[in-house]
């Protein structure tokens, strides 16, 4: 039967999601059942297309991915695929109607990573779209249900949260993209030389995209308000951590948050959710 091999497949999406981020893992749970399976599958495909261009070094990175996109294209026409985390991705992507334009532009972002970029500030907001800002919106479809109008609204402010935890990623991560794979994505900044100007300059610009990704937090769905609210938290408590070092460390540590400061922001999260204080 068909249905054993989806439950497969969505329970394929699931342990990836376990096994690469306890983060968004927590978020996940902190959503409404119903919601769960979803954004297991979008994350799923998700991290399968970052892991290629991110860490297949030892393969022909260009023919993998390739092949994946082809695989991904073949999976929603077909709405099957022998690739688990594909027929689950696929499974979602028509219940909640998610277009291919933004998954064709999650894809763009990826195979850019697959060569050397100078990142202009074209260049720069071009692949935080693909990157993090539809992945947003393939969310918000599904804690809409697929609803337009809903969709249409709070569009904006999704694409500002996904483009405040990418941009903290970059800062997080500024050492293993500089070091180890040679990427800046800072337009403009070159890493040699960060200073406390150039991190100050970032920082405020990721402080408007959280206040206004806040704003539509407010607007969400109670379904799916009190996880997008512990995800917000997390990375903006990562984000304070990162502000307060100063910029001579950033290429020198990854910033953490703990195991059990992330368990105290779930229960934290949690109880301003169930008692509407968000």
């Amino acid at each position: 039967m068909k249905s054993i091999f989806d439950n497969v497949s969505y329970a394929c999406s699931k342990y990836t999601t376990r096994m690469y981020s306890t983060s968004f893992s927590m978020g996940i749970k902190a959503l409404n059942k119903e919601l769960h399976k979803p954004i297991y599958n979008i994350y799923g495909f998700v991290r399968l297309a970052d892991e290629i261009v991110d860490t297949f070094h030892d393969y022909d990175k260009f023919e993998l991915f390739k092949r994946f996109k082809n695989d991904t294209i073949s999976a929603i026409e077909e709405k099957i695929s022998l690739n688990p985390i594909l027929n689950s991705f696929q499974e979602t992507v028509h219940r909640y109607q998610i277009e291919w334009e933004l998954i064709e532009t999650f894809l763009n972002s990826m195979e850019m990573d697959l060569e050397d970029q100078i990142y202009n500030e074209e260049k720069y907001k071009l692949y935080i779209l693909g990157s993090a800002e539809v992945v947003g919106l393939m969310c918000l479809k599904v804690f809409v249900h697929g609803n337009e109008s809903e969709f249409e609204k709070l569009k904006p402010y999704a694409m500002k949260l996904g483009s405040a935890f990418q941009k903290v990623n970059f800062l997080r991560d500024a050492n293993s993209d500089f070091e180890g794979l040679g990427r800046t994505y800072f337009p403009g900044v070159d890493m040699n030389k960060f200073d406390e100007t150039e991190k100050r300059k970032i920082e405020i610009d990721i402080e408007n995209d959280f206040k206004k990704g806040l704003i539509g937090i407010k607007m969400l769905p109670y379904s799916s308000r009190g996880g997008v609210f512990l995800a917000y938290r997390y990375y903006y408590n990562l984000f304070l951590k990162i502000k307060a070092i100063p910029s001579s460390r950033v290429l020198d540590e990854r910033v953490r948050i703990p195991n059990s400061n992330k368990l105290a922001l779930l229960v934290e999260s949690m109880v301003m959710h169930q008692f509407k204080l968000i």
